[in-house]
């Protein structure tokens, strides 16, 4: 059973609305007609009656079954027009059948013709119900005709193709030479041969021929192969080759021929040749109003960058303007037009049509073309638009691909396709990423590893399904950004889209009709046929074929299949999911591996036998790399751009376009041109900067890569092309005389960009106001602003014309002069100055330069004078600026008001008077332009001399005028003058005083630019002595040549330069010989800080000389010596020897600072050192006259500093002292020798300090003066002093020393010993004071002060058990007060002891049964108000057994030697007395001590005092 659908729409009868209105609206018909309909009348406008190439364009069988239902529609409603339509069916299907003919022989593009007529029939049919006869009639001829006329294109296409292969051109008849006369029309005519049929372009000196830009000039027309180009009213700039190009797929091939354009010099008719010729302007007709089309505010040529956005626009101007009626606008890139979408937008405003770019593209980059029409005639309007790559995300990574389109799609694959990036990002691209996007879900990658091939067969996909792709290119940086997203492809048969696209687009109206059908039995389907391998690359394999004719009525499935070449072992390849299209794409082929495949079908009822195998095909990449470009040929454009030509790629295949990349000479970084591929040997790199020296490369690109670079171009300097000079000006009467006249003018503002080369005039007569025709007035031309014509008649009245040439050719002619009476001038004043001209235009000041009068009247001019006024104020108003004439022809004009115009003229002067003003200079407005430069001076490093000037305001076709005192230089043989693009160099060949004056520099094409440099006699000399400085040049030094020793012993020589440049080299020279770096130099050189090195390891006696550095910077020349001879070198070297010694003694523990000695404030002498470089397992050891004072303390190295303190230093101590320092590696020692006088002077002069201010004692016998000291020393030598006279000593009165005190003892006083006393320490150098007044009141005070008087002893020795009692006297008044002490602490009586004190004159100390304990140092202390007196006494308290004991022991050892232990003593130095008893040591005689002095251990010192503390006297300290 079926199920089908009907529409009524379907049938094409006409509604009820329809049949009652005649008028009814086309949104009646058939959507797929009313399609058809509007794309033809959308290619009526827009086509021609041929079309050049191939366009597969077939015709739609619905719309022309469509249009036949139309005309039985329209039978039924009219019946009077029945026969016209059978005859209009009949003369259609005519010509169907005659085009399905035709189309089987001939290409695409007559298809599209006979599409479009078919189309065209349809259209006019339901236009014949409101037509007569005779109309109907007429147009079915006139349809004849056009069909006549196809039939005419078709034969002479299949003639052009009789054996339907490509054809390179050919030329049949090639164009011819031809001359002719000015004002004639001439034709050249050529024929072509080739398939497809070539295009044929024209061109003039290589220049395409554009015939919108001369309107009228040109008319260009192709008619069956036959090619002409005819050129109107031709003139003397037509005189050129002319070129016919002719190119298609196969190649391209030019002709050529040349015309030649006389001039007429006889007399004519002007009007005659112009007959015929259209004067009208550009215009369309429309309704026979005539239009014409202007563009303002155009869009010029543009730069933009991916992502971001861009307009285009121009204001459209039509006149005259018709109210609701718009003009038909549409924009073209590279040709093709551009339809809205979501990348671009168009919009029409009434006068302004705007393109915009919402998110640009590489894609979007191209010529555009705004297209407007009015009627059956347009104008338009192109600029290129460039796209520039995004910047990268990844630094290195390539840039996007760009225009990513499907080339194939079906049920199993989709083949995508790409054009590859002009930017690789510096390293080539290894592949390609192919990324997909299935509805609105994330990106998935479609390949694994990348693909090289510029195509793709995506596979994996769901039928059915809409995708949509992107690109990624990728290289060893990173992977770059994804191209722009293709449009969405689906996954489905072309037959099935066929069917869905023609599906009615009617309302369905729900009528279903039911059929039943018998089931069929199944049939194994046949082998497919035309099996064959479409397309081969590295990474897949495409095969394709045509179902079986045996299928039955269900659908089939494909199994491939494939083996080895020359096997006959078949793998099927898609076992688990079967093809449903007759279309495969095979993976994971082993590149350069030989295959033959086949294809089984397959249904319900079995799969059927193989197709025949395929041809052996080798895996691998069939379509080649393009050859690179040749022959790259740039032209210069505009300042801005530069026209590129190459010659193209031979034997490129599916060649895609072309890369053009451009370099600043030099730079070696080159630049992309255009990021999308452009086809064609040809084209225009803009956005160069103006006066830069650029180079070209190409390099041509299809799907299988990029080819190498081309050679690279011949440099060009960018800068417009040349063209003729514009119009002269100001055409003036110079003299006058009775048959000839002089003319003068000012030269046209625009040069052309060449220089002008000369002048020609034409002349003509004017009677009564009528003028006559023109003459010319020389034939060869002038070079100068002035000429003097002849062979006038006297008293006519004349009228002139000035036309200005350069190498481009002739310019348009001046206005026309006023009218000029040739006469004779018998003034005696001066003619006119002419040519007056200004520059250096300032805010305050200008230049105003002229030329002399042709006319100087009956004397010589002797001068000029040079007037000034504003602009806008009265003639009235002149004012001269200089008093006496001057003879020079140009002056500096001053004082001028910023901001406001001013104009000038000069007049000249002699002996008859003042001549007449020239013409007016101006108006010029006395201002300084920002960006004005000024004429700078330089000296280069050859010393040679040159005026430099820049100007970044010149016109495209400016140039530099260099003068000396305003009178050009150009034939100077002394100067040189370069311009390179808006620079320019004046050069002197030698200075000197001849050269004096003002140098000025003149920009042409500006408002006065211009510049000058003054170079008196004071800037000569200035200027010759810096050549000479730079002509022979000198290396600054900083700093000479010097010698130091650094700290391994190495010595280094060295100097400093003030500056060195990278190409700077230094020789090092010794005694006249040049020496290199090697195992005993090293050299250096630090361009940074200009620091010259050069280092030794030790000096040798043979390194004794002279050393000289030579510096040699270019042209520059620098040294600088050092000699090293007799004591210096001897010097240096054991200077570099103690140093080496230094270092290696510091690799292992050493001194930082020897050792010292200093001096403490308790008197005692301290040695000390500081240590460096010490660990753990260092020891040090001391010495004193190489004898080891051995101590038993350890040594800390926490601060490294290191002292010996020696305590109550005397001159025995005196002696040379060594401290040594060693470990495993290595050791260190320092000597230091303590000499008597200056250490004994020291140390007095800190015992001398230390004395304490004299004081006052009674005593027994009288009045003791005394001082304390820390200690005392027999080199401190004491003197006292009474009343400023030394003390004589006798038995009353003493000085003496008792341990550490220093006194005078007055016994039994008298007034006479009142008085100032002194008492000065000398410690060798200097004498120390201490003074006391004794006054008189004082004396008897002393008297009654309280003192022991006598009765103690000095030691009290008594048996243990006895009882003590000791008695004293004590004297004082007042009564003393008396207590006791024992070892210095107050002593508490008890039973055991007892005092008392009786009649304040006796003491009593009484001890019960002394024991050991008793035994110590007792005090007896007598205080009152005059003073107090302490009496010390000792006892000792011994056993009998014990001494005797000890007795034996002493006689056993006998006269052994004392046996001293040293290591168990810390300390070595000298003790007080009071320590002596504290410790129970034993005082030893002086006479016994000198017989043990040379049984002493060694680091024991001898004690020079009576009492010496064997032991602990030496104290060592370590901080």
């Amino acid at each position: 059973m079926s199920v089908s659908c009907f529409s009524p729409g379907h049938t094409m009868s006409l509604s009820y609305y329809q049949k009652l209105h005649q008028h009814y609206d086309s949104s009646y018909r058939n959507r797929d007609l009313r399609t058809t309909m509007s794309q033809y009348q959308q290619e009526k406008k827009s086509s021609a009656i041929y079309t050049h190439g191939s366009r597969n364009l077939l015709a739609s069988e619905e719309g022309i079954t469509a249009s036949k239902q139309s005309a039985v529609s329209k039978q039924s409603t009219v019946s009077k027009q029945s026969a016209v339509s059978k005859q209009s069916a009949v003369s259609k299907q005519s010509a169907v059948s005659k085009q399905s003919a035709v189309s089987k022989q001939s290409s695409a593009s007559k298809q599209s013709s006979v599409s479009k007529q078919s189309t065209s029939t349809l259209h006019q049919e339901e236009t014949f119900e409101k037509k007569s006869r005779k109309v109907a009639i007429r147009e079915k001829a006139e349809r004849l005709s056009l069909t006549k006329t196809l039939e005419e294109t078709e034969a002479f296409h299949r003639k052009l193709n009789e054996d339907h292969l490509l054809h390179a051109p050919e030329f049949v008849i090639k164009p011819r030479s031809h001359t002719v006369w000015e004002k004639e029309n001439v034709k050249l005519h050529c024929s072509v041969s080739g398939w497809p049929e070539p295009r044929v372009t024209w061109y003039k000196n290589q220049v395409p021929i554009n015939v919108h830009a001369n309107p009228g000039k040109y008319i260009i027309e192709s008619r069956y192969g036959m090619h002409t180009l005819e050129i109107n009213a031709c003139d003397f700039e037509d005189t050129a080759q002319y070129r016919a190009s002719a190119m298609n797929v196969k190649g391209e091939l030019s002709a050529y021929a040349s015309v030649v354009v006389k001039r007429y010099k006889g007399e004519f008719d002007e009007t005659r040749f112009h007959a015929g010729v259209s004067t009208l302007p550009l215009s369309c007709k429309f309704k026979n109003i005539f239009f014409e089309i202007h563009f303002d505010d155009k869009f010029d040529v543009s730069f933009g960058r991916e992502g971001e956005t861009m307009s285009l626009g121009c204001r459209v101007v039509i006149t005259p303007e018709i109210k609701h009626f718009q003009p038909e606008i549409q924009w073209y890139r590279n040709g093709a037009p551009v339809s809205p979408s979501k990348w671009v937008q168009t919009l029409w405003s009434g006068d302004r049509a705007t393109l915009t770019f919402s998110h640009l593209n590489k894609e979007d980059e191209g010529l555009y073309t705004i297209r407007v029409r009015m009627g059956e005639y347009y104008e338009q309007y192109s600029a290129y638009v460039f796209v520039r790559d995004a910047d990268a995300e990844i630094e290195g990574a390539p840039a996007s691909p760009l225009d990513v389109v499907c080339l194939d799609a079906n049920k199993d694959y989709i083949i995508i396709s790409w054009k590859q990036p002009a930017v690789d990002g510096g390293s080539p691209i290894l592949g390609y990423f192919i990324d997909k996007l299935v509805g609105t879900d994330s990106w998935s990658q479609c390949n694994d590893t990348p693909v090289k091939f510029a195509r793709f067969p995506v596979t994996g996909l769901i039928e059915g399904r809409s995708y949509i792709f992107r690109v990624r290119a990728v290289n060893k940086n990173g992977i770059g950004l994804p191209s722009r997203v293709s449009e969405p492809v689906a996954a489905l048969d072309p037959a099935e889209k066929a069917r869905l696209k023609s599906r009615p687009s009617a309302p369905w109206t729900g009528q279903i009709i039911v059929t039943e059908e018998e089931p069929t039995e199944g049939i194994v389907p046949g082998p497919p046929t035309d099996l064959s391998v479409t397309e081969a690359t590295r990474s897949y394999v495409v095969l394709s074929w045509k179902p079986p004719g045996q299928r039955g009525h269900e659908g089939i499935l494909y199994f491939v299949e494939k083996c080895d070449a020359g096997t006959e072992n078949w793998q099927r390849v898609n076992t688990e999911l079967p093809v449903k299209s007759p279309r495969f794409a095979l993976f994971d082929l082993a590149e350069g591996k030989s295959y033959r495949f086949r294809v089984r079908c397959s249904n319900s009822a079995g799969v059927g036998e193989p197709s025949e195998a395929t041809e052996v095909t080798v895996v691998g990449d069939k379509l080649d790399i393009p050859k690179p470009p040749g022959k790259i040929i740039p032209s210069r454009n505009t300042d801005t751009s530069v026209i590129v030509s190459w010659e193209e790629s031979k034997d490129a295949k599916e060649l895609v376009g072309y890369y053009i990349e451009a370099s600043v000479v030099g730079s070696g970084k080159w630049e992309p041109c255009n990021n999308n591929p452009v086809k064609g040997p040809r084209f225009t790199c803009h956005g160069l900067a103006t006066g830069q020296s650029y180079i070209f490369r190409v390099r041509a690109v299809n799907a299988a890569g990029l080819s190498e670079y081309s050679q690279d171009s011949e440099a060009i300097e960018v800068k417009a092309a040349i063209a003729a000079p514009s119009p002269p000006c100001d055409i003036t009467c110079l003299e006058s005389f009775r048959d000839s006249m002089v003319l003068g003018w000012k030269q046209p503002d625009k040069t052309g960009g060449a220089e002008i080369t000369g002048y020609y005039v034409n002349y003509r007569e004017v009677i009564d106001g009528v003028p006559g025709r023109w003459r010319e007035a020389n034939i060869k031309a002038v070079s100068d602003e002035a000429y003097k014509i002849s062979n006038l008649k006297e008293n006519m009245v004349y009228q002139f014309q000035v036309a200005a040439m350069n190498i481009a050719g002739l310019g348009e002619p001046s206005a026309v002069s006023q009218c000029f009476k040739c006469e004779e001038w018998t003034i005696a004043v001066p003619g006119p100055p002419h040519n007056v001209k200004y520059s250096e235009v300032r805010k305050t000041s200008l230049v105003l330069q002229w030329k002399p009068p042709i006319h100087s009247g009956r004397t010589p001019v002797t001068g000029y004078f040079v007037d000034l006024k504003e602009a806008n104020a009265k003639d009235d108003q002149w004012r001269g600026l200089n008093k006496a004439a001057i003879k020079n022809t140009y002056l500096r004009v001053q004082g001028l008001k910023e901001g406001v115009s001013y104009v000038l003229r000069v007049r000249a002067v002699n002996q008859a008077g003042v001549g007449k003003p020239s013409d007016l200079a101006g108006p010029v407005v006395a201002e300084t332009r920002p960006g004005t430069k000024e004429v700078v001076v330089n000296v280069d490093d050859d010393g040679v001399i040159s005026l430099n000037f820049e100007c970044d305001q010149m016109a495209p076709n400016s140039q530099f005028n260099w003068s000396k005192d305003y009178v050009s230089t150009e034939d100077s043989p002394r100067l040189e003058v370069e311009s390179k693009g808006n620079k320019t160099k004046m050069t002197f060949k030698d200075l000197g005083t001849e050269d004096l004056g003002i140098y000025s520099c003149d920009v042409t094409d500006t408002d006065g630019i211009g510049s000058s440099y003054l170079i008196d006699e004071e800037e000569l000399k200035r200027l010759l002595a810096l050549s000479q400085e730079h002509k022979f040049p000198t290396v600054p030094i900083k700093s000479e040549l010097a010698v130091e020793i650094l700290e391994k012993g190495q010595v280094r020589f060295w100097m400093q330069a003030e500056k060195l440049s990278g190409n700077t080299k230094v020789s090092y020279i010794f005694n006249d010989k040049e020496i290199f770096e090697g195992p005993k130099y090293k050299m250096h050189i630090d361009r940074n800080t200009g620091i010259i090195e050069m280092f030794m390891e030790k000096l040798q006696d043979e390194d004794e000389g002279t050393y000289t550095f030579q510096l040699q910077d270019g042209k520059a020349t620098g040294h600088s010596t050092l000699v090293l001879i007799g004591d210096v070198y001897k010097k240096l070297q054991k200077e570099a020897e103690f140093q080496r010694q230094e270092w290696i003694r510091k690799q292992g523990p050493h001194f930082a600072e020897y050792l010292s000695w200093e001096v403490t404030g308790e008197c005692n002498v301290l040695l000390k050192c500081k240590v460096a470089n010490i660990k753990k397992e260092t020891h040090i050891v001391w010495y004193k006259d190489e004898r080891e004072i051995s101590v038993d303390e350890k040594h800390d190295f926490k601060d490294g500093i290191c002292t010996l303190l020696i305590t109550e230093f005397s001159k025995k101590d005196a002696g040379i002292y060594e401290v040594i320092l060693k470990d495993d590696r290595g050791k260190d020692k320092s000597r230091l020798k303590l000499v008597d006088e200056e250490l004994m002077t020291e140390v007095c002069k800190t015992i001398a300090l230390s004395a304490t201010d004299l004081k006052i004692q009674s005593t027994a016998e009288g009045i003791r003066l005394y001082s304390s000291v820390t200690y005392y020393l027999d080199d401190l030598k004491v003197n006292w002093f009474h009343n400023g006279t030394p003390v004589k000593y006798t038995d009353r009165v003493k000085s003496g020393v008792t341990g550490e005190q220093i006194w005078l003892q007055i016994n039994e006083p008298t007034p006479n010993d009142k008085g100032k006393y002194v008492m000065e320490l000398f410690d060798g150098k200097t004498g120390h004071r201490k003074t006391v007044d004794l006054s008189g009141q004082e004396m008897p005070m002393l008297a009654d002060r309280a003192r022991v008087v006598g009765g103690l002893p000095d030691v009290v020795t008594i048996q243990e058990g006895k009882a003590l009692n000791l008695t004293c006297i004590v004297w004082g008044d007042p009564t003393p007060e008396v207590s006791w002490l024992k070892n210095e602490k107050p002593l508490v009586p008890d039973d055991h002891c007892s005092v008392k004190f009786e009649a304040g004159k006796t003491a009593y100390f009484t001890v019960s049964g002394v024991s050991t304990a008793d035994s110590g140092k007792y005090g007896l202390v007598v205080k009152n108000k005059y003073g107090s007196e302490i009496s010390d006494f000792t006892i000792s308290v011994f056993i009998p057994e014990e001494e005797a004991r000890k007795a034996t022991e002493q006689a056993q050892k006998g006269n052994k030697k004392a046996n001293y232990t040293p290591r168990s003593c810390t300390r070595l130095g000298y003790a007080k007395g009071s320590l002596v008893k504290k410790l129970g040591m034993v005082k030893i005689s002086p006479t016994d001590r000198e017989k043990l002095h040379g049984s002493l251990p060694s680091g024991w010192i001898p004690q020079a005092s009576t009492a010496c503390l064997w032991g602990p006297n030496l104290q060592h300290h370590m901080v």
